[in-house]
Formats: C-alpha cells, sequence, structure tokens
C-alpha cells in the first residue's frame, strides 16, 4: 500500500531507457567470440587463405547477431518517445501513449497506443536487471501520464 502512495519519479528530458547490463554482456561476448575465433583462424597453420577469411567471415557474422540483439532502446524527449527494436524504428507523440506495461512474466515492457495496437519496447527488459527494468518502466509510465493522455483515461 506504501508503494502505492509513493509518487514515481519522473526524470528529466531527454533519457534514454536501455537494458545495460544486458548489452554490456552481449557486447562483451561478440567482442570475446571475434577474438578467438579470429585468433584461431591465425594460428592454425594447415588452413589456406579462403579458409581463414570464412573463419574471419563467421566471427564478424556471429558478432553482428550479438550487436543487434544489443540494440534496443528507448529514448523519451518533450515531444515523444523513439522506440528502437532489433530491425525496427518507431517515433511516437506522447499523445499516442496511452499506457506503459510491465506485468509479472513480461519479457519487456509493452506500451498500449492510441490506435489500439501494442508496441513492444524492447529497451525496458527485466531479464538480468529486474529492478532497474521495474524503475524504468514506472519512470516512462510515469512520463506517460503526465505527458500523454494516459493521464485521462484514470
Amino acid at each position: 500500500m506504501a508503494e502505492s502512495a509513493a509518487q514515481p519519479v519522473t526524470p528529466d528530458l531527454p533519457v534514454t531507457f536501455r537494458p545495460t547490463r544486458t548489452r554490456v554482456v552481449l557486447l562483451g561476448v561478440g567482442i570475446a567470440m571475434f577474438a578467438t575465433i579470429t585468433a584461431i583462424a591465425l594460428l592454425l597453420e594447415n588452413l589456406g587463405p579462403g579458409e581463414r577469411a570464412s573463419f574471419v567471415f563467421t566471427a564478424v557474422l556471429l558478432s553482428s547477431v550479438l550487436v543487434l540483439l544489443s540494440r534496443p532502446k528507448v529514448v523519451a524527449d518533450e515531444t515523444g518517445v523513439t522506440v528502437v527494436n532489433l530491425t525496427t524504428t518507431r517515433r511516437l507523440e506522447w499523445a499516442q501513449i496511452l499506457r506503459v506495461n510491465l506485468r509479472p512474466g513480461d519479457p519487456w515492457v509493452f506500451l498500449d497506443l492510441s490506435d489500439g495496437t501494442s508496441l513492444p519496447a524492447l529497451g525496458i527488459q527485466p531479464g538480468i536487471a529486474r529492478q532497474q527494468a521495474i524503475g524504468d518502466a514506472r519512470a516512462l509510465r510515469a512520463l506517460a501520464d503526465t505527458r500523454g493522455t494516459g493521464a485521462h483515461d484514470h
């Protein structure tokens, strides 16, 4: 009950929400994997130039996938929110966001939009940093409630 009485903190704008720990792990593993596969390609004496190139190409490809997985973020500014997911970027005005949802068991935040659809926002995900994700979701919800149409629906 005390938690519901507490007023959520509205962060200063612009603010970027991203799964920092997940991003660090993905980028760290990507760099280590690239370095390891490239080192193997250079150290194996029986490989020809084409085989070495295919090792390095494979390392680049696998590392690129991890870089892509580390891309998601949510950027909030005075005029709205930019949601950057794996392969798409979508710009929303504050009035388009009716509700910010992060329910128990959800893999990431979902934004309920004024057109009746829901947009996943992968930049806020409770994976390995649950408390950060909960705080980020509350901050984004507070921003949407004070700046968008969500405040008028409650």
